[in-house]
Formats: structure tokens, C-alpha cells, sequence
């Protein structure tokens, strides 16, 4: 799956789970302050993340998770190694 499939699919979450507008969905986006997700929230995208991955997310990576950009970067590893 490409970085570009990766974003679309990602867009889709975002969109579906907290009906996001999809134009506000850019690599750049800070999820906390951007796009006003919560712990909460964050913790379902992680399951989500999750199921699309068939990976395990540690602690440490979810910590690193700042902007749309880093959970790209962070999904493309998952199925890299998985």
C-alpha cells in the first residue's frame, strides 16, 4: 500500500469516526489541536489502526503521534513489518 493510499484510507477514518470535513484532513494536521481529537478519540483510532494493520501499536509510537502525517508515517511501518 502506497503513502498516498495509506493518507486516503486514513482521510476515511477520520472522516467516518469523527465527521471530520476531509479537506481539513492534511498531512500537517495536529490531531489534538487541529482537528480537536481527544484521548478518547485517540484511543479508538488506535483500535482502528489496529484493525487495519493486523499490528500491535506500542505505547511509545502513540506518544509520538502528533499530526495526520505521523500516523501515516506510523501505519506505513506497521504493515512494512507486518
Amino acid at each position: 500500500m502506497t503513502r498516498d493510499e495509506i493518507e486516503a484510507q486514513l482521510t476515511a477514518i477520520l472522516v467516518e469516526m469523527y465527521e471530520l470535513e476531509p479537506d481539513r484532513i492534511v498531512l500537517d494536521a495536529r490531531l489534538y489541536e487541529d482537528l480537536a481529537l481527544d484521548s478518547i478519540d485517540a484511543v479508538d483510532l488506535i483500535v482502528r489502526l489496529k484493525e487495519f494493520t493486523q499490528a500491535d501499536i506500542t505505547p511509545e509510537r502513540v506518544k509520538e503521534m502528533r499530526t495526520v502525517g505521523d500516523v501515516v508515517d506510523l501505519v506505513a511501518e506497521m504493515l512494512r513489518t507486518s
